[in-house]
């Protein structure tokens, strides 16, 4: 059997830093149950901005919240009208003072979670699933990335059986190399004949001058 680990979380310390930004011992179960609260509600509100991550700080009563979605105009809305909704929702939802941020993605191609989402939506709009998959590949080469791997589960093409279907190779995907940043999502399709699960995992190259700092230092130790 193959032991799979996620890619982000394979590098965390290394090259990657967390999405949640706060320290607890007492209050710990709470509060992760509050981010996945807090994530879900944004992803569903927002589902039109194209949401691509979200980053959440705690400080004692207060929580900063940093929204990256690739239509941010969608989700500040007419001279902030929408943020400030929003805002005031999920002060209602947490019970406390919430500071609201939202990033442009500059370029969404380049986004597993966008790309990821993308397709589910063609998934699920009975778009030819191979003309698709292809289609998210050539636009993420054409912007620039290194590799792009997609994968696909489920009745796929509202086949009798479920199945697994992969993109082509395109680029490299070095899913073993701590120093790859390798970026990964996970999206779902709900079709008539069912769930689809879609994958995708993007390569922007390599991180090498934070590991070539650290190495030194601990050598000076």
């Amino acid at each position: 059997m193959g032991q799979k680990t996620h890619p982000y979380g394979f590098r965390l310390g290394v090259i990657k830093g967390w999405s949640s930004n706060w320290f607890a011992e007492k209050d710990f179960a709470e509060l992760l149950a509050e981010d996945i609260t807090l994530r879900r509600y944004i992803r569903q509100r927002l589902q039109r901005a194209g949401v691509a991550k979200v980053h959440i700080e705690r400080q004692p009563k207060r929580v900063t919240i940093e929204v990256h979605c690739a239509r941010p105009g969608i989700a500040i809305g007419r001279r902030g009208a929408e943020v400030d909704k929003l805002r005031d929702e999920l002060k209602t939802l947490t019970q406390k003072d919430v500071s609201l941020n939202i990033q442009e993605v500059k370029k969404p191609e380049l986004d597993a979670q966008l790309v990821g989402d993308n397709l589910a939506r063609q998934l699920e709009q009975r778009v030819a699933f191979r003309r698709a998959i292809k289609r998210s590949v050539a636009s993420a080469m054409r912007m620039g990335a290194e590799g792009i791997r997609i994968e696909i589960a489920g009745r796929v093409g509202g086949s009798e059986m479920s199945r697994r279907e992969r993109s082509e190779p395109a680029g490299r995907v070095p899913l073993h190399t701590l120093r790859a940043d390798i970026d990964f999502a996970h999206s779902t399709a709900y079709t008539i004949s069912g769930t689809v699960g879609v994958k995708v995992w993007i390569c922007h190259g390599e991180v090498v001058d934070e590991i070539e700092e650290e190495q030194p230092q601990q050598q000076q130790q």
